[in-house]
């Protein structure tokens, strides 16, 4: 059956209780110097965002009674990497965005070879902070690098993105577009999870269930946005890209009515899938719905 969570489970209560030691860690990964450089960072960094990746990983090791200062770290890297996605994702070669989190895209304001010098530099931030927290052990640190390595490299997000590009959109199947996905949104969901677990040494198990989790997550996650993505969508969800139509979409292949209803079956299964964890998974589960049901 699947786990809906009671009220003092949520996500929202859980994400109150630790957004605010996140900000902090947030702030304390980027250079506070004048530099414009130094400015780009922090801008795509610490930009108003949900933080959902960054705290997926913390409740993950949570869930495994992990240390939470140690899963601060692992969040903060995940949120560095996502930022840098995020960059990469509005160049005008890319997506070509011109909104990002109700603000102008990153090289929109600095420019394109500040915003890629940002972007590089976030992900080696990322790395940076995985390999040398004194929080986590050392075997530990070394595993967590290649989880997010992976996740965000060729196997990973990098060759989502890159089959994202060279999809036909006119073409394109439901199995392509759920390839590209797992890929380019899901793999980073699935290093969030299991990085939470790895950094609170979870059982081989029990990684296993929190990777079924983030991979239903993500995907679930992916056809909302597809569906929030209409032509007057950009005043609520805060992002505008001119490179959207030469991108498949959920919505488009599907129908609205069937991409939603896929939607709740991966969320439902994502649930499902802490279920047997107990109570503690309570957050986890939750945020399978509020993401489900979001409309920015």
């Amino acid at each position: 059956m699947t786990l809906r969570p009671e009220s003092d489970g949520s996500f929202a209560g859980f994400s109150e209780r630790h957004i605010g030691p996140l900000q902090e860690r947030l702030s304390a990964a980027v250079p506070a110097d004048e530099s414009r450089l130094a400015a780009a960072m922090r801008g795509a960094l610490l930009s108003p965002g949900k933080r959902i990746r960054a705290l997926v990983a913390v409740a993950a090791g949570m869930l495994f009674r992990g240390d939470v200062d140690s899963l601060l770290d692992v969040g903060t890297a995940v949120e560095a990497v996502h930022a840098a996605s995020l960059i990469f994702d509005d160049l005008p070669s890319m997506d070509d965005g011109t909104l990002r989190r109700g603000q102008p895209a990153l090289h929109l304001q600095f420019g394109e070879s500040t915003a890629i010098l940002a972007a590089v530099a976030l992900i080696n931030r990322a790395f940076e902070i995985l390999s040398t927290s004194a929080r986590l052990p050392e075997r530990t640190r070394a595993r967590l690098v290649a989880e997010l390595a992976r996740a965000s490299g060729e196997p990973g997000s990098c060759r989502g993105q890159f089959a994202d590009l060279a999809a036909d959109p006119r073409r394109a199947t439901l199995d392509e577009l759920e390839r590209i996905h797992a890929l380019k949104t899901g793999e980073l969901f699935v290093a969030a999870a299991r990085g939470g677990a790895i950094a609170a040494r979870a059982s081989d198990e029990e990684i296993a269930a929190m990777t079924r989790y983030a991979k239903n997550l993500g995907l679930a996650f992916q056809i909302v946005d597809d569906l929030l993505e209409t032509p007057d969508a950009a005043e609520r969800t805060g992002k505008k890209a001119h490179g959207d139509g030469h991108r498949a979409n959920f919505a488009k292949i599907l129908g609205r009515a069937t991409a939603a209803a896929i939607a709740g079956e991966l969320t439902e299964a994502a649930a499902s899938s802490v279920a047997s964890l107990g109570p503690r998974a309570r957050p986890l589960a939750d945020l399978a719905f509020v993401l489900r049901d979001r409309r920015a």
